[in-house]
C-alpha cells in the first residue's frame, strides 16, 4: 500500500509572503513594518486561523493600533491577500507527479476561512481532493498541538505511520513526528525535498 502524502498549504504549495502582499500595495518603510506588525504578526491572525475571530474582527482590532491613513490597507490586506497566489516552485509539479502515481494526497494546514475561497486558486490543488482538505479553522485546532493531528487521522481514518507530513515549520514537523508520522520539514529546495521523499520510499522523480 503507498504512504499517504500530507501537506502543509504555507510555503509549501503557495509561498505566503505577507511583506510581498504589503509591497504590491505600493507601502515601504515604517508603514509597510507597520502593516506587517498589526496585521500579520498580531494574536488576532492567530485567531482568525483559530476560527476563534472573523476577518472583520482582525481589521477592527489591528486597525485600533494603525494611523488611519492604513486602515484601507489593513482591510485590503486581510480580505485580499491572496488575490494573486504566489506558487511555491516546483510544487504543483510535484503533486501531479505523486497524484499519477496513485499517492493518496491531503492537506492539514492552519488557516482562515477563507481558504475554502482561495486554494482552489493555487496551481496543483486540483491533484488535491476537497474531500482530502483538513483546514484549522473548521475545528478550532491549531499546528503543533498535538490534538489537530489526532483529528486529522481520526477523521480520515488514516494510521500515523503510513503518513508522510510535509510542512515549512520545524515545530509542526517534531509534533507530526510525536504521533507517529514520518514528517519532513520543507525549506524551499525542491530538488532537497525530493531526495529525502526519495529516502522514504517515495516514487518520485530527482
Amino acid at each position: 500500500m503507498k504512504l499517504n502524502i500530507v501537506f502543509d498549504m504555507g510555503q509549501v504549495l503557495m509561498d505566503f509572503a505577507p511583506p510581498k502582499f504589503i509591497a504590491r500595495l505600493g507601502y515601504t518603510g515604517a508603514d509597510a513594518q507597520a502593516l506587517l506588525q498589526e496585521v500579520f504578526r498580531g494574536w488576532e491572525w492567530v485567531a482568525f486561523d483559530r476560527g476563534d475571530i472573523t476577518g472583520e474582527d482582525v481589521v477592527s482590532s489591528a486597525c485600533q493600533r494603525l494611523p488611519q491613513r492604513l486602515h484601507g490597507a489593513a482591510r485590503e490586506l486581510v480580505f485580499r491577500w491572496w488575490e494573486r497566489v504566489i506558487p511555491m516552485p516546483g510544487a504543483k509539479e510535484l503533486v501531479k507527479e505523486l497524484h499519477d502515481k496513485g499517492y493518496p494526497l491531503y492537506v492539514l494546514s492552519n488557516a482562515s476561512q477563507d481558504f475554502h475561497t482561495y486554494f482552489d486558486l493555487i496551481p496543483g490543488s486540483e491533484y488535491l481532493p476537497r474531500a482530502r482538505r483538513f483546514v484549522s479553522s473548521d475545528y478550532r485546532l491549531l499546528k503543533p498541538e498535538h490534538e489537530i493531528y489526532e483529528l486529522f487521522l481520526q477523521t480520515f481514518g488514516l494510521a500515523a505511520e503510513s503518513c508522510v507530513f510535509i510542512d515549512d515549520n520545524p515545530a509542526n514537523v517534531e509534533a507530526a513526528r510525536r504521533l507517529g508520522m514520518q514528517a519532513i520539514v520543507h525549506r524551499g529546495d525542491m530538488g532537497r525535498l525530493r531526495r529525502e521523499l526519495k529516502e522514504l520510499g517515495i516514487e518520485v522523480e530527482g
